[in-house]
């Protein structure tokens, strides 16, 4: 496999893909898109683009938007992106640094400037990627310490829920093990490996007697129980804080399904934030492959076949392979932190 970076070019235009490819293909693998939504998903595969070149005015979703919801994502903010484009009044170039771009480049292209943002951006790319790493170290110790105060904190509602504290701490390493495998940054993944647990944080609202009710619940104590999304985006309020943030999405998201079936919103498809998604399959898998007082544990196998079945209808189908194709360090943390 190469070790080149890759830049994705989007435009509608194939003569403008062809300058772009031809200016830069010596140098770097290029991936191409002719629309925005192609290169929405083409962000969203586990090969992420290293850097976006993005045209601006296109069809359906235009560059702005490509942007927006790209940085909106957890698992793809981190891409940094260039606009390519012939609108560049000052007004547009200031909407999108707004929306997260990094730079701006006039049509017609220049090949040595295109050459020279390239490169100098994907330095800016890898310097920060390295300054992550040397503050996560830095912090290791509160970072702990912090980790250890979420888990108890996501414990705390597990309890009322007939749950053991090992499971927040094995659907959080889920989580985190099929983020990496979707593309997130190295600093989102442990993000999210610290707000997972607090997914369920709502059910310290739900009375015992709804929570921990031994028959089947009726149809009102059922919405008294999908309430505690809500409770829990409550909980966590609306802080700077980027772990609450995170931790809030999640809580409010993990139980929306695919096909829209879900609660508390009903949300379809990649509507649902794709931490939600991530988490949902971590905390299913985990809730299948447990012993339970009103249950035993379901084998691996029969688990990942309820995950595959339910792909397109609970799950999103493209994040139960990766799942699967991570099994043996699913299966490694299921027997690092048994009950």
């Amino acid at each position: 496999m190469s070790d080149r970076a890759s830049v994705l070019v989007v435009d509608d235009t194939p003569e403008n893909i062809d300058v772009l490819a031809g200016v830069l293909k010596q140098e770097y693998q290029i991936k191409v898109a002719k629309n925005g939504e192609m290169a929405l998903k083409i962000a969203s595969l586990a090969s992420q683009p290293d850097l976006i070149l993005l045209d601006i005015m296109m069809p359906g979703i235009d560059g702005y938007e490509v942007c927006r919801r790209l940085k909106q994502d957890h698992t793809t903010r981190h891409i940094p992106i260039i606009f390519v484009t012939a609108k560049i009044t000052q007004e547009d170039e200031l909407k999108g640094l707004e929306l997260g771009a990094v730079d701006y480049i006039t049509k017609p292209i220049s090949p040595p400037v295109v050459k020279a943002r390239v490169k100098t951006h994907l330095a800016l790319y890898d310097q920060n990627r390295e300054l992550d790493k040397k503050v996560k170290e830095q912090t290791r110790e509160i970072a702990e310490t912090q980790m250890k105060i979420v888990q108890r904190l996501g414990l705390a509602a597990e309890y009322k829920d007939n749950e053991t504290g090992m499971h927040v701490v094995r659907m959080s390493h889920y989580s985190r093990i099929l983020a990496e495998a979707c593309g997130m940054s190295e600093r989102d993944c442990d993000l999210l490996l610290a707000a997972a647990p607090m997914h369920d944080i709502g059910k310290i609202g739900i009375p015992d007697a709804i929570l921990q009710k031994p028959a089947k619940l009726d149809a009102d104590e059922w919405k008294v129980m999908q309430s505690h999304a809500e409770i829990g985006a409550e909980i966590l309020g609306r802080d700077n804080s980027e772990l609450l943030q995170m931790a809030r999405i999640v809580a409010l998201t993990h139980h929306e399904k695919w096909d829209g079936s879900g609660y508390p919103k009903g949300l379809e498809g990649e509507e649902i934030p794709r931490i939600g998604r991530i988490v949902a399959i971590a905390d299913v898998f985990d809730a299948l492959t447990s012993e339970r007082p009103y249950k035993k544990a379901w084998t691996v196998e029969d688990a990942v076949a309820v995950l595959e079945k339910d792909a397109g209808s609970h799950f999103d189908p493209q994040l139960v392979p990766l799942f699967v194709k991570n099994l043996d360090k699913i299966v490694e943390i299921k027997e690092s932190f048994k009950d």
